[in-house]
């Protein structure tokens, strides 16, 4: 557990840094006088369309990369390693598939996104290459997970890609490209940190390609095509359930609306940067667990993934909450971006409970009960395209955050009752009870104590207020063990320091 705390500290300020300069491309894309709201929309809807790409594309290989890994690495050399090969050549081949099928299709694109987004039809054609830079960084990023090396790649996708993107900003922004170049120039963002991942790797002696089958291959080949197959729906289920949002609200309302739509998910994304860095981090840790059959490890994993978890999502929500009104007034961020203020808190609390059921999507994934996952997420899909189609006719931009509320309910309900009867696991205990709590009496004392003050001034006290609350209950109330031991070992390093 603590080279899993370690990463995910590093890989934590790795991902806060970078959303500290995506919040500042946000602000160019957002603020008065800058990028239209129908502009940054049409940059929304390519990562949209990127995810479902890369769902399609992958034709489901990617989840055999860290499942099988370990079996591979245990029993072949690096250089006889053929793993990586497979995965890539299937890659190659499902992404000339899609393409072809986007081209074939383009008539029904332009019948969905003609009458009310029609500048998206403008660029449709550099949504594939943008497309295939976010596959290709798909793939390597999670040979990284395999080999436990997660910080480049966090570095890269959460800082690289947006230290890019404020370059292009600014070139538009200071007149020197116009709109349709520097849709060009985005059009690019994966590609560019993708071949700096394969750089790396290769530079560290990490990438091997293989055209000789090995024997690992020739034993397992028939259960990495079983978990291919079978996860390949999981993961297209998956990606059309997280992008179906944007999608729906282009094609039914228009950019505009989907764009603030986009700006109100992206600020509920803080509360999951956490999140993310366990989930990356816990991957190769609990493939390995499972292989070994250490059930104490993986318990421990869900534990501990769960409490720390949840103390950072209320973290985050609780000061983006108290502050986001006041952010839009003091950032001169475009008026029309306020209608979203509900779509954050919505997705906020949403947010909340899955981060506090822990990694227990990545737990079902690595183990032999995989197939549960792909169950989920069929269900996950079931709720949320029909509940989002229908909440958006009667509540607007506000029905895909309803939906996304009662499907995470129900989908990590679903995961829950699963481990707990399969393997006897659950994550939750008394300080789980008394986290939420402790959450709740922190964000109701602040706001209404401190509401009232406008302005930076009142956006730092909230921040400092709230913030000292939940950090000094923490370690009063003892609500986690990694609190405790963060401690000892600053404690140490100052000590060793002074000597």
């Amino acid at each position: 557990m603590g080279d899993i705390r370690k990463q995910t500290i590093q890989s934590s300020i790795i991902v806060y840094f970078g959303f500290a300069i995506g919040a500042f491309n946000t602000y160019l894309y957002t603020r008065n006088g800058s990028f239209s709201k129908e502009e940054y929309g049409v940059t929304r809807i390519f990562f949209d369309f990127a995810q479902n790409f890369f769902a399609f594309a992958s034709l489901g290989s990617v989840p055999v990369l860290y499942k099988f890994y370990p079996y591979f690495k245990d029993n072949l050399s690096d250089k006889k390693n053929d793993l990586l090969t497979w995965v890539c050549i299937t890659s190659i081949i499902g992404c000339i598939i899609v393409t072809l099928c986007g081209i074939i299709f383009e008539p029904f694109v332009i019948r969905k996104f003609g009458e009310h987004s029609p500048m998206l039809l403008q660029f449709y054609y550099l949504v594939f290459p943008f497309s295939l830079g976010y596959l290709m960084f798909a793939v390597f990023e999670s040979y990284s997970w395999a080999l436990q090396t997660t910080v480049i790649t966090n570095g890269l996708k959460e800082t690289a890609l947006r230290i890019f993107t404020t370059v292009f900003i600014l070139l538009f922004y200071f007149k020197l490209v116009n709109f349709n170049q520097f849709m060009y120039l985005f059009s690019t963002l994966y590609l560019l940190i993708a071949l700096i991942l394969l750089f790396y790797l290769w530079k560290t002696n990490r990438l091997h390609f293989t055209f000789s089958i090995s024997r690992v291959t020739k034993k397992f080949y028939k259960k990495m095509l079983g978990l291919q197959l079978f996860v390949f729906g999981g993961v297209c289920i998956n990606a059309v359930a997280v992008t179906i949002s944007g999608l729906l609200i282009a094609a039914k309302q228009g950019l505009a609306d989907a764009a603030i739509f986009s700006l109100a998910a992206y600020v509920a994304n803080f509360i999951e940067i956490p999140q993310r860095s366990v989930t990356s981090i816990s991957t190769g840790v609990l493939s390995r667990a499972w292989k070994d059959k250490d059930f104490a490890t993986i318990n421990r994993v869900y534990h501990r993934s769960s409490i720390n978890m949840l103390i950072l999502a209320i973290l985050v929500f609780g000061n983006v909450w108290l502050n986001v009104a006041q952010g839009i007034a003091v950032l001169h961020i475009q008026n029309e971006y306020a209608a979203g203020l509900g779509v954050i808190f919505i997705l906020g609390i949403a947010k909340i409970i899955d981060a506090g059921t822990g990694v227990n999507s990545v737990i079902i994934t690595t183990s032999t009960l995989w197939k549960f996952e792909f169950y989920t997420n069929v269900v996950l899909l079931a709720l949320r395209i029909p509940l989002a189609y229908f909440f958006i006719e009667k509540y607007g931009i506000l029905g895909p955050a309803y939906a996304e509320l009662i499907s995470q309910v129900v989908y990590n309900f679903i995961r829950y009752e699963f481990l707990r009867r399969r393997f006897q696991m659950q994550p939750f205990n008394i300080e789980t009870i008394y986290t939420v709590l402790l959450g709740i009496i922190a964000v109701a004392g602040t706001y209404f104590l401190f509401h009232n003050i406008e302005g930076w001034a009142g956006i730092i006290i909230r921040i400092f207020i709230f913030s000292g609350i939940l950090i000094g209950g923490i370690f009063v109330l003892k609500l986690t063990p990694d609190a405790m031991q963060l401690v000892d070992v600053a404690k140490t390093r100052i000590q060793d320091w002074k000597k």
